[in-house]
């Protein structure tokens, strides 16, 4: 079992987007019982909210359901995950400076796997759309969709042949 985690900064925005799209790629491809998928934030403000619902409205608008509550990351959730994936360079500084040693091997940006590369403006970061119009939760959409797809990929080339 493939474990990952998908982290932003409050976990109501661009992680749960990840965490949704992500499970949607594992289900259409029949690899739910080989890859599970969590979120999480680096902050605790928004713990225990439902993803904010300009990210849902979009989710929805494109067959897919944001679920669930926001929640902090923890210390703990190291040793639960195999891959950590942070959707900005500031949350996976956070991520790196909160982990008790080298972390690093489990600790990616997720738009490292987006087969397109870095993005002109915002090279590997997924920009925060909190603050933004609607515009931005759609582009969030395109831009986690397609590093899901790359991770989804790659993820697959781990995987056991019997698959």
């Amino acid at each position: 079992m493939i474990r990952l985690c998908f982290v932003c900064a409050g976990n109501i925005c661009r992680s749960p987007t990840a965490e949704a799209v992500m499970r949607a790629r594992i289900d259409a491809a029949g690899l739910g019982d080989a890859i599970t998928v969590e979120s999480a934030g680096t902050g605790g403000w928004h713990a225990g909210d439902p993803p904010d619902r300009r990210s849902a409205a979009e989710a929805r608008r494109r067959g897919i359901m944001l679920a669930g509550g926001a929640r902090q990351f923890r210390l703990d959730d190291f040793d639960r995950f195999d891959l950590v994936l942070a959707l900005d360079s500031d949350n996976l500084a956070d991520l790196r400076r909160i982990g008790v040693g080298d972390v690093s091997a489990r600790v990616h940006l997720l738009r490292e796997f987006d087969p397109a590369g870095p993005d002109p403006v915002d090279g590997l970061d997924v920009p925060d759309p909190y603050y933004g119009g609607v515009d931005g939760f759609a582009h969030v959409f395109d831009v986690v969709d397609a590093a899901c797809r790359g991770l989804l990929a790659h993820l697959m080339t781990t995987l056991p042949e019997s698959r």
